[in-house]
């Protein structure tokens, strides 16, 4: 059995979790744009729109310096599907790969890897 807390087998972790964690980020930001669109659109109050759309412009910015750092990192390719796709791919099979680990098994003691309050 794999021990899954074993830092030993957390090699590519660091760069697959900044990808994932960017990603987030990206999507979130999309998200907020566009609830800064329907806001705008629901408001009559000039002064609120005013803010809206200075926080609208702003999370468009963010939006472009996000995706510039990740294409920069090759994270991700917006104008080469051949490119994105593997890396779609492989982000989907490592999910499913975490789907199927047995990360909360029924005997937990660490055998003495780890200092533990009662030892």
């Amino acid at each position: 059995m794999q021990d899954y807390l074993d830092p030993r087998n957390a090699e590519g972790m660091p760069n697959l979790a900044d990808s994932t964690f960017a990603l987030d980020f990206l999507l979130s930001v999309k998200n907020g744009i566009r609830n800064y669109g329907f806001a705008i659109s629901e408001t009559s109050n000039p002064e609120l729109r005013k803010v809206l759309t200075k926080q609208l412009e702003a999370a468009i910015d963010l939006h472009g310096e996000i995706t510039d750092l990740m294409i920069e990192n090759k994270w991700l390719h917006p104008y080469n599907f051949k490119d994105q796709f593997p890396i779609d791919l492989k982000g989907a099979e490592t999910a499913v790969q975490i789907g199927k680990m047995n990360l909360f098994p029924m005997d937990t003691d660490r055998g003495g890897m780890f200092a533990t309050p009662n030892q």
